[in-house]
This record gives C-alpha cells, sequence and structure tokens, in this order.
C-alpha cells in the first residue's frame, strides 16, 4: 500500500526558509516521478517542483532559484528545500508520486496517482 506522510510546515517570516519532506511507503522513490504541489486559499492547486527516476527536475517559474526538490532513496524520502520565502508562497503544501510508468518529471496533477495530506506553510509580512 503506497502512503506519502508530508511534515514540515510551519509560520515563518518572509525571507526565511522551511524543509517540507514526505516520507514514502510502499513504493520506491527512485523509481517514480514524485512532486510537490500546493493550494493556496480560494486557489486552484498548482505544481511546484517534480523529479523523475533520471533526477531531472522542474520547477514552477516563481519558485526557480528559490526551491529545491530531492529525494532519499535510502530514507524513502522526499524533500523540498524552500529559500526566500514569500507570503505568496503560502499553502497547503501536497507530495505525490506517479506509477512506474511515467518517465519523465511534470507538474501535471493529473499525472500522479498517489497523494499525501498535505502540510501547511503560512508566510507573514
Amino acid at each position: 500500500q503506497v502512503r506519502l506522510v508530508e511534515s514540515g510546515g510551519d509560520s515563518v517570516q518572509a525571507g526565511h526558509s522551511l524543509t517540507l519532506s514526505c516520507a514514502a511507503s510502499g513504493f520506491i522513490v527512485s523509481v517514480h516521478s514524485v512532486a510537490w504541489f500546493r493550494q493556496g486559499p480560494g486557489k486552484e492547486r498548482e505544481g511546484v517542483a517534480s523529479i523523475d527516476s533520471e533526477m531531472r527536475t522542474t520547477y514552477i517559474d516563481t519558485v526557480k532559484g528559490r526551491f529545491t526538490i530531492s529525494r532519499d532513496a535510502a530514507k524513502s524520502t522526499l524533500y523540498l528545500q524552500m529559500n526566500m520565502l514569500k507570503p505568496e508562497d503560502s499553502a497547503m503544501y501536497f507530495c505525490a508520486a506517479a506509477d512506474p510508468s511515467l518517465r519523465f518529471a511534470t507538474l501535471v496533477s493529473a499525472r500522479y496517482r498517489y497523494w499525501g495530506q498535505g502540510t501547511q506553510v503560512t508566510v507573514s509580512t
């Protein structure tokens, strides 16, 4: 049974950093494309960052240069390092995993089959 559990969300001031973690079980994180999504109040869910089995990554333009996605296969964990946080980064952050048939990094939510419950990030001015 695939399970994803996010942690690391917090309330911080703008300019600070946070690292989100996603503990995975029931599948091998190095085989599947995995990603982080977020959904702010009154907003649609959007893809933030993705990494595939070949370690190729893709990011939404608004986080490029500030966020870094990574994974540790030995710990079966996905990470999202977030630097220089802005109030507009405030959202519920979700990790997601695709079936092994997906061979590239993508921010299209429909390509992901497994989802965590989310962790809240709030950035204040």
